[in-house]
């Protein structure tokens, strides 16, 4: 296999699931769960640097998490809520959601904790990998359409963000049929009404196809 051609391919994809918004300040960080430390990495940053005042981790699915990979099995927001409080963020403005098992459910799941609690937070800065922001978004569309907020993710390129995966063990193969299945969930989700439908370019799509081709077709939607 090419790998200069998969490179070529995958970082069409990743620049067009990477949707670049100017970043606002929150009432809460929306850190939707993931494998991908990172993911929480950034999200202290934001808090850190004062972008809001709360943490919200939802995810509910038990795997390994980069770095927590050797541990016992933890939920994602358990998980990235351990990566925070070792760097230094105050339990007690963090929120957990361990219900959701996929994205539209973070944002259901999270909307019961608010009402069980009586949390009433109107903005949020959406927070995921950078491939998968443009789906985040337009998820939050439909689910959030009443609440203020933006989407983003730390500012890795293709290469970088390639990179950073190989440090906690997640494969670029792996990357790349995640960013696969993503863009095929931005294409048959809207009529199930998950999400807004997203324009996808006549080039994205043909890479898409290509990197099916290639066999990057491990993270289907049935």
């Amino acid at each position: 296999m090419d790998e200069n051609l998969v490179d070529y391919y995958a970082e069409l994809l990743y620049d067009y699931h990477f949707l670049k918004q100017p970043l606002q300040k929150a009432d809460a960080i929306f850190v939707l769960g993931s494998h991908d430390p990172s993911v929480a990495d950034y999200a202290v940053e934001l808090y850190k640097k004062g972008w809001a005042k709360y943490i919200i981790f939802s995810g509910g699915v038990f795997r390994p998490v980069g770095e927590l990979r050797n541990l016992s099995p933890k939920s994602e927001a358990d998980a990235f809520f351990d990566i925070a409080l070792k760097a230094g963020v105050p339990s007690e403005v963090v929120i957990l959601d361990n219900e959701a098992t996929n994205t539209g459910e973070n944002f259901s799941c999270t909307r019961k904790i608010f009402k069980e609690k009586g949390f009433d937070f109107q903005s949020f800065i959406l927070v995921q990998k950078p491939y998968m922001v443009r789906r985040t978004h337009a998820t939050a569309l439909v689910q959030f359409a009443e609440f203020k907020f933006m989407s983003t993710a730390k500012s890795d390129s293709y290469a970088q963000y390639i990179t950073r995966c190989a440090e906690n063990n997640i494969s670029k193969e792996r990357v790349i049929s995640n960013m696969t299945g993503d863009l095929q969930r931005l294409k048959i989700y809207p009529e199930k009404g998950f999400l807004v439908k997203m324009e996808i370019p006549e080039n994205v799509w043909e890479a898409y196809e290509k990197l099916i081709e290639m066999g990057f077709d491990g993270r289907m939607a049935n």
